[in-house]
């Protein structure tokens, strides 16, 4: 159902900052898009990077990745635990890494899949016709109402002290990238969306700018429409969005 107050700013809270100082954000606006049905060219991309994934990290455990070792960290310094709350990138490239392969879920899920797996970044989306109020990359308070994240039956409170995104709501994603509410997630009816992909050094910003543009070229080539790029970090923490 679309929102009755539509986000008109993506902003990191200076908080997260202070915690992380070094943090960057790409961030993909897509508007118009047709992210129905599925593509055999799609599947055969994320297939590739699969399949690139189980060969380098033949004998590298996932949580020793250079990627995604600081993410460990990043959740150590909020109090949770990495082994049982793995990043969304530790727990994609485990899962690839044992064998299983990922389940296509829509086109832009599959496409953020494929940039995920092909930098070894966490990337995520959400539906931004299911927000209400501006997002907000800051970090969870006591006082916040329990979400229902994808998947899930029933609502988890946030962790205090934890990054997370949110809107006027309540919270889009619990842990920071750990797993997104169930309100917001993309679907085969979402025409606006919002891709973010999160970069910890030693990721750099050439880094991280070629994986958002690498992310915008394939929704634009395969849910086609109106995209728009932009990087985030402590020098510009606030992107407007337009309508």
């Amino acid at each position: 159902m679309p929102s009755s107050i539509r986000p008109t700013a993506f902003e990191i809270d200076p908080i997260i900052f202070a915690r992380f100082p070094s943090v960057q954000v790409g961030v993909v606006v897509a508007r118009g898009i047709d992210n129905h049905g599925d593509m055999e060219e799609i599947t055969d991309t994320l297939r590739a990077e699969e399949d690139r994934v189980i060969s380098e990290l033949a004998d590298t455990s996932p949580a020793d990745h250079p990627r995604i070792a600081p993410w460990r960290e990043a959740y150590k310094a909020f109090g949770a635990n990495p082994k049982r709350y793995p990043s969304s990138i530790e727990n994609l490239v485990g899962r690839v890494s044992r064998g299983r392969r990922i389940r296509h879920i829509n086109k832009l899920v599959d496409i953020y899949n494929t940039i995920s797996l092909r930098y070894i970044l966490p990337v995520g989306g959400e539906d931004l016709d299911r927000m209400e109020g501006n997002i907000t990359l800051t970090v969870a308070t006591a006082d916040e109402a329990p979400v229902a994240l994808l998947g899930e039956h029933e609502a988890r409170a946030q962790q205090p002290g934890a990054g997370r995104y949110r809107d006027s709501v309540g919270a889009i994603c619990r842990r920071w990238n750990w797993k997104e509410a169930d309100r917001t997630k993309l679907t085969e009816q979402t025409t606006n969306a919002v891709l973010v992909i999160e970069a910890l050094p030693p990721v750099d910003t050439a880094l991280l700018a070629q994986a958002t543009n690498d992310l915008a070229s394939l929704v634009y080539r395969w849910c086609g429409r109106h995209i728009s790029v932009t990087l985030l970090n402590a020098e510009r923490p606030e992107l407007l969005l337009h309508t």
